[in-house]
C-alpha cells in the first residue's frame, strides 16, 4: 500500500514538475535515470560490471539523430532505430564478452567501447568533433508536434516510465529471479541445470536495448549527439550515478542520476551563492570543477555509503523495524 501510494507521489510530482523548472533540464534527467536503471539491471541484479556502456548510449544517439535529419525518419521509427542498434551492439559486445568474468568482462567491454568511440570519430555521418548538430523533433505519430519542451517532456516521461515498468518487471519475473541467483551464486545456478551464459546474454542485450533508448530519447531532447556519449568516461558516469544511488536498487540509479546531473548542471550556481555568503571566492570556481566534486562524492559513498543513498536508507529502515516491533512488545 505505501508502495502504491509512493508511486502516486512521484508520478504526481512529475506530472507538475515543468511548470517549475527547465523542462529541457528535467527532460535530460530522465533519459540519465533510465540509463542508469538500465545498467543497474546488469551490475546490479547480474552481477556484471560493463564498462562499455556508453557504446549503446552513443551509437543509439548517432543513429537516432541521423535517422531523423538525414532519412527523414517519423520520430517513432527513429528512436525505435537507435534502440535496435543499441540492442544490436550489444548483442555482438554480449556474445564476445560474456563467457569472461571479473576484470576480464569489465576489459573487454571497454576495449570494444573504446573502438565504437574511433569508428564514432572518424565517420562521416557523425560530424566527427563536431558532433551531429540540428536533429529535428518532428511530431509523433505524424500528430503530436514536439517542437514544444512542455509537449516533448510528457513524451519523455512516457518513454521513461515504460522503460521503467519493463525494468521493473523484468526484475520481479522467473528470469528476474534467475539473474539474481547468477550473482549470488553462479556455481549453483549451474548445477541447477541453468544455461547462465543464455541469461547473462540476455540481461546484457535487453540493458543494451534500453541504454540504447535513453541515448536516442537524448538526441531528441538535445537535437544533437558528440563524441562525449560514447567517450569511455560516459560508462564512468553511469558507474557512478549507480553507486552514489544504490547498487541493486529500484530507485538508487534514479536517485543517482538526479544528484550527479543536477551537480554538474547547477554546481556553478550552489558555487556562486556558497562564495556570496562566505565570502570565500574559491567556491565562485567550482562550477569548473564539477568533476572534483564528483569525485569526491564517489569517494565518500565508497567510504561511507557503500550500499549507496537509497541501499543506506533501506538497511536503516531493515534495522530500526524488528527493534520498534520488539520495544512494542
Amino acid at each position: 500500500m505505501n508502495k502504491k501510494i509512493g508511486i502516486v507521489v512521484l508520478l504526481i510530482l512529475a506530472l507538475a514538475a515543468p511548470f517549475g523548472l527547465y523542462p529541457v533540464f528535467l527532460m535530460k534527467m530522465l533519459c540519465f535515470a533510465l540509463f542508469a536503471c538500465a545498467f543497474n539491471l546488469l551490475i546490479g541484479y547480474t552481477g556484471l560490471l560493463s564498462f562499455g556502456h556508453a557504446a549503446f548510449f552513443g551509437s543509439a544517439g548517432y543513429v537516432a539523430g541521423h535517422a531523423l535529419k538525414v532519412w527523414g525518419l517519423p520520430t517513432e521509427l527513429g528512436l525505435i532505430a537507435g534502440t535496435a542498434v543499441g540492442a544490436f551492439i550489444g548483442l555482438i559486445m554480449g556474445l564476445l564478452a560474456i563467457r569472461r568474468q571479473g576484470i576480464y568482462f569489465t576489459m573487454i567491454t571497454l576495449a570494444l567501447a573504446q573502438m565504437l568511440f574511433f569508428v564514432a570519430l572518424q565517420a562521416p555521418f557523425t560530424g566527427g568533433e563536431d558532433g551531429l548538430q540540428g536533429v529535428p523533433r518532428g511530431k509523433l505519430l505524424g500528430v503530436i508536434d514536439l517542437s514544444s519542451d512542455m509537449t516533448l517532456y510528457y513524451v519523455v516521461l512516457a518513454i521513461a516510465i515504460i522503460g521503467f515498468s519493463l525494468i521493473v518487471r523484468t526484475i520481479n519475473s522467473p528470469f528476474g529471479q534467475v539473474l539474481k541467483a547468477i550473482k549470488e551464486n553462479e556455481p549453483r545456478a549451474i548445477s541447477l541445470g541453468y544455461d547462465v551464459d543464455r541469461y547473462k546474454l540476455l540481461a546484457f542485450v535487453l540493458s543494451a536495448a534500453l541504454t540504447g533508448l535513453a541515448g536516442a530519447t537524448k538526441t531528441l531532447v538535445l537535437g544533437f549527439e558528440t563524441l562525449t556519449d560514447v567517450h569511455w568516461s560516459m560508462s564512468g558516469l553511469v558507474v557512478l550515478m549507480t553507486l552514489v544511488g544504490g547498487l541493486g536498487t529500484i530507485i538508487g540509479p534514479i536517485v543517482g542520476a538526479v544528484i550527479i546531473i543536477m551537480l554538474e548542471n547547477k554546481l556553478g550556481d550552489i558555487g556562486n551563492w556558497l562564495a556570496s555568503v562566505t565570502h570565500i571566492e574559491w567556491f565562485s570556481t567550482l562550477g569548473d570543477s564539477v568533476t572534483i566534486v564528483t569525485g569526491f562524492i564517489f569517494i565518500v559513498c565508497v567510504l561511507a555509503f557503500r550500499r549507496g543513498i537509497v541501499g543506506e536508507i533501506l538497511a536503516l529502515a531493515k534495522r530500526g523495524g524488528p527493534k520498534s516491533s520488539s520495544a512494542g512488545h
